[in-house]
């Protein structure tokens, strides 16, 4: 996984930090077109060819940080037009994800190849151990014929010397679902019809080619109108800000936000209602139910495996139940989800109660943007009583657990979770299906899967690093001001 401390984060963070100050001052039209000179300056080392080339890349990047979508980009189009189109339009667009073509590195095919390290030894278990003979030994140094090799690996797992690596194309890579292919010119493309929307590959591209598009312009106008705009933050979020209990509802208050909803109570909804789900459907002679509340999840199941599209419980998710209760409070506030996820967003565009999805990465640089800092925030302790359960909804394993601690019968749960929807977590997923599709026992009856292996805390958008997040949830959760295994609750959400 690439490390969220790279230049490609950077730059996209400063980018957004650059819009949100612009748009408090009141300057966002007539400020965005500073914003790729004064980021790369003349006397500068340029990052590519040039230093206008890099420029040219950093103004299709504040274009997608507006919310646009690269593949109608315009060079003729002055940015200060994309500016007044993005705080004009009503409701954000589809698809999440845009594709900086002229970013692509346009990597060549993956592929696997002898470094210096070879010591073409007597052992030879590369030759020994490829079926296609795609190995010989030349000039005392093995060489792989690429016109038979098939990319197998066999050679690199049984090098001694480690010898041999893959060179990959990090996208296509870290893509689970095969959605990222090239064009007839070598640049990367998503095919939006396979794609999930997990960020995987947002998160992977070490040239911040694939980018998510922002809402934060949308955000901050509603700020500033007036209107009652409630944070509704999630569980992972209260993990990527360090502060005590409560501060990070202070620093909310502070950037303009009229209440706090805090998306663990909702957390505690779902949980209430897959465990009564659950033991209904265990009754009914169900062999699996699998949880809901992971968006990239449900669309890999509904796209790519549908063999388990019956098993997905009809639960809602965390955030759809705090924004409905937000909305029957008043239907007027607009409700803002803030989340370290990409799939929310295609969640919140479906959503009837959700009007606008931040990231945290946003969110961060609404912070900047405002000289806000959490741990010297005013303390201002939720209104929504939560447990530590439904706070650790965030962790992978969090969702089962809290399922579990609300059963009456919690014996009758054998839980299986799927931690991350990389390849491996697709492989399990569709052997899950087709134990389904057969009619056979599977080895779980209930199926927790996160897209992002450690859950939501490791998602695309995280600004914190997911090692420290997770003892900040922990800390998080611990604080939680409900006892775990309350009775199930028939709240009409």
């Amino acid at each position: 996984m690439l490390n969220l401390n790279n230049g490609a984060a950077n730059i996209k963070r400063e980018i957004l930090i650059r819009i949100a100050k612009l748009q408090f001052e009141g300057n966002l039209e007539d400020g965005v077109h500073y914003i790729a000179r004064e980021m790369f300056p003349r006397n500068q080392e340029p990052i590519r060819c040039c230093i206008f080339h890099d420029r040219e890349l950093c103004r299709q990047r504040v274009i997608a940080r507006l919310g646009h979508s690269l593949e109608d980009y315009d060079d003729e189009k002055p940015l200060a037009e994309y500016a007044k189109t993005a705080l004009g339009r009503e409701k954000p667009t589809e698809p999440m994800l845009t594709v900086l073509h002229d970013a692509c590195n346009a990597c060549v095919k993956a592929h696997y190849m002898v470094t210096n390290a070879c010591q073409a030894c007597l052992a030879r278990p590369c030759i020994m151990n490829c079926a296609k003979k795609a190995i010989q030994i030349v000039g005392q140094r093995a060489q792989i014929d690429s016109g038979l090799c098939v990319n197998c690996g066999l050679c690199m797992q049984n090098c001694p010397y480690h010898a041999i690596i893959k060179i990959p194309v990090p996208c296509e890579e870290a893509c689970p679902v095969g959605a990222i292919s090239k064009d007839e010119n070598g640049k990367e493309r998503i095919d939006y019809s396979k794609c999930i929307f997990c960020g995987a590959c947002m998160r992977e591209c070490p040239f911040g080619a694939m980018m998510d598009k922002g809402q934060i312009v949308d955000v901050i106008k509603h700020l500033m109108s007036g209107k009652k705009v409630v944070a509704m933050y999630a569980p992972a979020l209260a993990a990527q800000f360090r502060g005590a209990p409560g501060q990070l509802e202070g620093a909310l208050h502070a950037a303009g936000f009229y209440k706090t909803f805090e998306v663990a109570y909702g957390a505690d909804i779902t949980a209430d209602k897959e465990a009564a789900e659950f033991t209904e459907r265990m009754e009914r002679g169900d062999v699996l139910m699998t949880t809901s509340c992971c968006p990239a999840y449900v669309r890999a199941v509904r796209l790519h495996v549908p063999a388990l599209v019956p098993c997905i419980s009809d639960t809602r998710s965390p955030m759809h139940y705090t924004a409905k209760l937000a909305k029957q409070e008043n239907p007027d506030y607009v409700t803002v989800f803030i989340g370290p996820c990409l799939a929310k967003r295609k969640e919140g565009l479906d959503d009837e109660y959700v009007d606008y999805v931040l990231s945290a990465e946003e969110l961060g640089a609404l912070f900047v943007a405002k000289n806000i800092d959490v741990a010297k925030s005013e303390v201002i302790l939720p209104q929504t009583p939560s447990t530590p359960s439904g706070r650790n909804f965030a962790h992978s394993g969090g969702v089962a657990d809290a399922v579990r601690k609300r059963l009456k019968n919690p014996e009758i749960l054998r839980a299986g979770v799927i931690d991350g929807l990389d390849k491996n977590g697709m492989k399990q997923l569709n052997a899950y299906g087709k134990a389904v599709d057969a009619g056979s026992q599977a080895d779980a009856n209930l199926v927790e899967v996160m897209a992002c292996s450690g859950g939501c805390i490791a998602g695309p958008s995280v600004i914190s690093n997911p090692k420290i997040a997770a003892v900040l949830l922990k800390k998080y959760a611990d604080a939680g001001d409900q006892p775990d295994g309350r009775p199930v609750e028939g709240a009409d959400v």
